[in-house]
């Protein structure tokens, strides 16, 4: 904290720093907001650049670096409120909020020059993280200058770089011109085979990129991939250096494999474009492709779907349209009502195949569902804990005697096992309605629960096939309605040949894209810090607090 006083000017200012690159900074005169800062602010930052290059030393900044550490470099990081005091304020701007009193920024500056340099030579542990902080910084942005130097070298050095890689397109208006990030020398191949050459590019990256949120700034331009991104777009990078008029594609489309690898690398490029050329993403350039994830093939026909969901819908519906279904005692279910059903039927499945997985199983699910438990608070009622409680015993599974619940004292639990495999233990507790599968479960539940305890017959042509529960159902009517036909599901895009990528995924007729956008930056830049930054205990946190939330899992 810096508080003084001169020629009647009051000035107070505090400041810290924190590990991001972003400089904020807050003024104030006579409480009113300088949003366009003033000489106040001119000072201010005057005097921290003077004190932090006075009290540089050769063992701490290279003798190389110490002429060029500027006042952008020593502000990298900090947060800064400034609030003066002044007698007759002026004004400048149309707004009215930048202060002109050119006798403010003399005073400021020798007030802040006296107190920071009696700081740093009184703690000489923080200054030395200031200054290495600042050295990064100055690193940092000689390594963003080359980097612009790289990306403005004509057609020579970029085809010296480019060699081999980068597959341009012929167009050369940027708005019509796309090009293709892909995972991989043999996703890339067949890329470039099937694409249209006149509007779209390839550039097949190998393996994965740098993750940008633990790396350096230097570190991350040293990085071969990075380099071929940046040298491709031609923009840039860095907060001075980035050029978006100078885009050389409006669309970037990141194509990678539909599994966790590929999952993975979307990741990582994505935070690298976020945090390095953020306009990209707030302009909308950004896009993922979605690859099919199956290939049904019937005869010379082929079909293709990008997830699980699609694919049941067209077993469905092709079901729908065949068969007809009777429940033990019941009346047929035909077409657009056997649909219903048999989508609700595998939602269900897909749930309670989650739910298994923290030993939740479909017999105990069922149980719970029946006797109506669809809020925590029902777990203060202790009779009705001891209900279930008997309820369960009675299903096979042993269990413990009710007791207080550890996080919310007033409410009741008890731990469930399956005999004989005492690690499969669940905990009977609030804290399963608040489960978002147990809950997607309870609003299924109505429409199917006369469906999960009776057998069916399913009459297909000319045959009939008895099935004794609701999962073999599921399981015949696929069966049955899949015969006659191939499945290929697709782990690597390298898998699929030129024409069928094309089909799929390159084709702007045909193809979906999803676009990348911030709905909410403050939100966005707390997320990518947490999973991508280098503190793991916000990242393990995360995971814990959200992994019953997952809805897609690759294990």
């Amino acid at each position: 904290m810096i508080v003084g006083e001169k020629d009647e000017v009051q000035v107070e200012a505090c400041f810290q720093y924190f590990d991001g690159y972003s400089e904020r900074l807050f003024s104030f005169v006579n409480n009113i907001n300088t949003k366009e800062g003033g000489t106040h602010v001119a000072g201010f930052r005057g005097a921290l650049t003077k004190c932090i290059n006075r009290y540089a030393s050769d063992d701490i900044v290279p003798k190389n670096l110490r002429a060029k550490l500027g006042g952008d470099d020593v502000r990298e990081g900090i947060t800064c409120v400034i609030s003066v005091r002044v007698p007759n304020p002026q004004f400048e701007g149309q707004t009215k909020t930048k202060l002109g009193n050119s006798e403010v920024k003399a005073v400021v500056e020798s007030i802040c020059t006296d107190k920071l340099s009696a700081y740093l030579e009184e703690h000489p542990q923080e200054a030395k993280k200031i200054l290495a902080k600042a050295i990064d910084a100055l690193r940092a942005r000689e390594a963003a200058r080359k980097a612009k130097e790289l990306s403005r070298k004509k057609s020579s050095g970029l085809d010296l770089m480019m060699a081999g890689k980068l597959a341009e397109c012929q167009a050369k208006d940027p708005a019509q011109r796309e090009i293709f990030i892909v995972e991989g020398d043999s996703a890339g191949g067949s890329a470039k085979q099937g694409r249209d050459r006149s509007i779209q590019a390839i550039l097949p990256l190998r393996g994965k990129i740098m993750n940008v949120e633990k790396a350096r700034f230097d570190r991350v331009l040293s990085s071969e991939e990075i380099k071929q991104v940046i040298a491709a777009l031609g923009t840039g990078i860095g907060k001075d250096e980035f050029e978006l008029d100078k885009l050389r594609y409006h669309k970037i489309i990141i194509m990678t494999d539909a599994d966790v690898d590929g999952a993975h690398i979307r990741t990582l490029l994505l935070t690298f474009f976020y945090r390095q050329m953020t306009p990209l993403v707030e302009n909308g350039h950004i896009y993922i492709g979605q690859p099919p994830l199956y290939r049904l093939g019937r005869g010379k026909k082929e079909q293709f779907f990008t997830d699980e969901e699609s694919f049941n819908r067209y077993l469905f519906t092709q079901a729908g349209e065949q068969m007809r279904v009777m429940a033990d005692g019941g009346e047929p279910i035909i077409q657009d009502e056997l649909i219903k059903l048999l989508q609700k039927l595998s939602g269900y499945q897909r749930l309670i195949d989650y739910l298994a997985r923290i030993n939740l199983g479909l017999d105990l699910v069922n149980f719970l569902l029946a006797s109506q438990v669809n809020s925590a608070d029902q777990f203060e009622d202790e009779s009705l804990v001891r209900r279930l409680k008997e309820g369960v015993a009675n299903r096979g599974l042993t269990v413990s005697q009710p007791r207080n619940c550890h996080w919310k004292p007033s409410c009741y639990e008890f731990d469930a096992a399956i005999r004989d495999k005492a690690h499969m233990v669940v905990t009977v507790g609030p804290q399963i309605p608040l489960i978002p599968e147990y809950r997607q479960c309870l609003a299924l539940y109505p429409a199917i629960s006369a469906y999960l305890q009776t057998g069916f017959s399913i009459e297909s042509g000319d045959k009939t096939i008895a099935v004794d529960n609701w999962q073999q159902l599921i399981s015949m009517v696929k069966s049955e309605t899949f015969k006659g036909s191939t499945l290929q599901r697709y782990k690597g895009l390298g898998e699929m040949n030129p024409e069928q990528l094309w089909e799929t995924t390159m084709n702007p007729e045909k193809r979906r894209l999803l676009q990348v956008t911030i709905n909410d930056a403050v939100q966005a830049d707390d997320i990518f810090t947490t999973l991508m930054g280098d503190k793991v205990e916000p990242r393990r946190e995360f995971i814990q607090n959200h992994a019953l939330e997952v809805s897609e899992l690759d294990i």
